[in-house]
């Protein structure tokens, strides 16, 4: 058994406001520091389980009317998944403190969004946002198109190798024996599911560089510093990345999904 405080102890503390004090101090702090966020201010990894991407392809199939499906994940497709939310969501939309306490939300597909994109949201928070310094804006704007840039490789890598596999999967439907049509559709929507959330991603990164643009125009007006033109390199260098990327996906069933905004 573990051992017992021994009343004096406890007696000792509560007769010292001090000490009293620094053990709230001590056990709020070992609390806060457990639920520190991870890289990029997105949710520490022992938050997460396998499966908490999936809901991505039912979003994207349920936004153009489709039925999701019901094959589990592969593990190439359960990271093309985990890969995609990090580019999908909105670029430094969580405040440092929502990092910590838990503020994970799926997100509505850009085909049920009815609001029309607004490339200034982005500018406006980071310019009227509490800063130490006019080059600080500069800094996290260069941090968030830099982060962009480095999540680019992976997520495009998983990409190639699962629209890989879904070809040949396309490609073996017609050779299975005593296929139903349930197992029919569910191939079939697992292949829309993929190849959505890559041309979902590829939109969220021509917005991103669109409200990047916007920010840096806004910066260079109202606080000029020598240091956009290193900002402008970088989103330069992501654009150039966004318009010629690796893989480019195409709809399964020859239907053309477009964007306006």
């Amino acid at each position: 058994m573990p051992e017992m405080p021994h009343p004096t102890r406890i007696a000792g503390i509560r007769s010292h406001p001090a000490l009293m004090l620094l053990a709230v101090s001590v056990a709020l702090g070992s609390l806060l520091g457990g639920c520190s966020g991870g890289d990029f201010g997105r949710t520490r990894g022992d938050f997460r389980n396998d499966d908490m991407h999936r809901w991505l392809g039912a979003e994207a199939t349920g936004s153009v009317g489709m039925t999701p499906s019901q094959f589990q994940l592969t593990e190439n497709e359960r990271q093309l998944r985990d890969f995609a939310f990090p580019l999908i969501e909105p670029p430094h939309s969580r405040p440092a403190w929502k990092s910590v306490f838990g503020d994970y939300q799926p997100l509505p597909s850009p085909w049920r969004q009815k609001v029309v994109f607004d490339r200034t949201t982005y500018g406006r928070a980071l310019i009227d946002e509490p800063h130490r310094s006019h080059t600080s804006r500069y800094q996290q704007l260069i941090e968030d198109v830099r982060n962009d840039i480095t999540r680019f490789e992976p997520f495009f890598a998983t990409a190639s190798r699962v629209i890989e596999l879904d070809r040949k999967r396309n490609a073996s439907l017609k050779m299975v024996s005593e296929l139903s049509a349930r197992e029919q559709a569910d191939a079939v929507a697992r292949m829309e599911e993929n190849t959505l959330i890559v041309q979902w991603v590829q939109q969220c990164l021509e917005r991103r560089i669109s409200s990047y643009r916007w920010a840096l125009e806004r910066l260079v007006i109202q606080t000029p510093d020598n240091i956009a033109a290193d900002a402008d390199r970088l989103i330069g260098e992501l654009a150039a990345q966004t318009a010629n990327p690796p893989v480019a996906a195409q709809p399964v069933l020859g239907r053309a999904v477009t964007v306006k905004g």
